[in-house]
């Protein structure tokens, strides 16, 4: 795959990227992806999908109090707690604000570690990492920013994003393809003001969203995160493909630059190659 080199001109001193179906066939991967890279905000996803563990195994509900009053695990892993951005201050009610909070996602750690009697890493390392065989990923912190990975570990994760083994594909359908509180208005961090800015459970979805960081020829329904870090996951399942991408340079004007394009490149040959 040809379009995984365009990384070599994208403006930070590391990348490394991979191109993955849901059988876990690498199509393409270039530069370091062995690197261990911050995550930030992709550590999201890999949260959310602890989260859904700890569901499946009855140790939480989705929707069971957590968070401020009124606010459940949906609400927090849906970004509609009313949680602010950054610290535990209430900005709204549960439900009717789309706003995008790491403050959520500590209160949705804090919540399962209680649950669970088990710190919130650790118990990501035993129900995800650990069973995926992504033994280079940990996540010392926060599980909204705190994440640190590498590409062929977050392939892995990608692949179990496609092609769930973990967890019931139709909860995985549910936290990926199903948007929670639709109609909810709000801001995609970088993009600006969204109605509807709709969302999973710790997944965005592109919908009609326009214009995306996903490019400009993703499906409606794409998924995915992005990082302030320069990192970005994103599964187009009418493609049948992921795309890992990260980077150690902040997220700025430079990544919605290269990354539209560069996506919309290996979906293109991505398409090609199985017409």
């Amino acid at each position: 795959m040809q379009s995984v080199t365009m990384i070599e001109s994208w403006p930070v001193p590391t990348a490394a990227t991979a191109v993955v179906r849901a059988d876990g066939t690498v199509l393409g991967s270039h530069g370091a992806t062995t690197h261990r890279f911050p995550l930030a905000s992709v550590s999201k996803p890999l949260g959310a999908y602890a989260a859904l563990v700890a569901y499946e195994e009855g140790a939480i509900e989705l929707d069971e109090p957590a968070g401020p009053p009124g606010s459940t695990v949906r609400h927090l892993l849906a970004h509609t707690s009313g949680l602010a951005y950054d610290e535990p201050r209430v900005t709204s009610e549960p439900g009717t604000r789309r706003l995008y909070s790491n403050a959520g996602f500590d209160a949705l750690g804090d919540h399962i570690a209680k649950a669970t009697e088990i710190p919130f890493g650790e118990y990501l390392r035993q129900a995800v990492l650990e069973p995926l065989g992504m033994s280079a990923t940990t996540m010392d912190g926060s599980p909204a920013r705190d994440g640190v990975s590498t590409v062929d570990d977050l392939a892995r994760f990608a692949a179990e994003l496609q092609a769930p083994r973990l967890l019931d594909p139709r909860t995985v359908a549910g936290a990926t393809l199903t948007v929670h509180y639709p109609g909810t208005k709000g801001v995609l961090p970088g993009f600006g003001h969204q109605n509807p800015n709709d969302w999973g459970l710790g997944f965005e979805i592109r919908d009609s969203k326009s214009p995306h960081w996903t490019g400009g020829s993703a499906s409606p329904r794409t998924f995915g995160h992005f990082g302030q870090a320069g990192t970005f996951l994103m599964v187009d399942p009418d493609a049948g493909i992921a795309i890992v991408a990260l980077a150690d340079r902040a997220f700025g004007p430079w990544a919605a630059e290269v990354w539209p394009p560069y996506i919309d490149a290996v979906l293109a040959e991505a398409r090609t190659a199985t017409a």
